[in-house]
This record gives C-alpha cells, structure tokens and sequence, in this order.
C-alpha cells in the first residue's frame, strides 16, 4: 500500500496530525478520535497499526504506555510524490513574501 493510499483515510490523517503536535499516548489518540468520529479503541487501535505498518507512525514502550510518533521517514514518499505539484504554490508563496516585505518597509517609512 502506498502512502497516498493510507492517508486517504481521514482517520489516519487525523491522527497523523494529532502527532505532528508531539509524542501521544494510545490512550490520548484513542480519547480523541473517538470524540470526533465516534471509533471505538479496537478501531483506533487498528489505524495506529496501519501507520506504524507502512512507516507513518513510530511506537515506544514506556513502562505500561505506548506513546506513539509520526515517522517522518515515512513522509519522505508523500513528499517526493508530491514534488513535481510545490511550483503551484511555491511562486504564490514567494510573491507573498515579497509583499510581506514591502509591508514592513512601507510601516518603517521606507520606499514601498
């Protein structure tokens, strides 16, 4: 299975985000996929093992708790499919930054 396709589950991606913030315990993930989509432990459970199968997601024992990590190896795939598309939004970002500055320097009495 490819990255793309075990992120099209809005779970896992859910949950990948909730792991961007930082390490979490099952039991923290659990807790809160269950108050957004309503998925009982065994469900969570089985969507932290699909991340963790395909390289999204890392696990450690911590005494009696697994805390659970987004791999960001795993990402490497996402990232290099999604090369070929950074051009659409680079130069917008790029433009913005130009104005960002512009902005600043307008603020400070500068040329604009």
């Amino acid at each position: 299975m490819h990255a793309m396709d075990v992120l099209g589950d809005p779970v896992r991606r859910r949950i990948l985000e909730l792991l961007a913030d930082g390490e979490r315990t099952s039991g923290a993930v659990v807790e809160r996929i269950r108050e957004e989509f309503g998925i009982s432990q065994p469900g969570v459970s089985q969507h932290l093992r699909v991340l963790r199968e395909h390289g999204l997601a890392t696990v450690r024992a911590e005494g009696t708790r697994r805390l659970y990590a987004v791999d960001a190896d795993g990402l490497r795939e996402v990232d290099d499919w999604l090369g070929p598309f950074r051009r659409f939004w680079e130069q917008r970002l790029d433009a913005l930054g130009t104005e960002i500055a512009r902005g600043q320097r307008a603020r400070r009495g500068g040329d604009a």
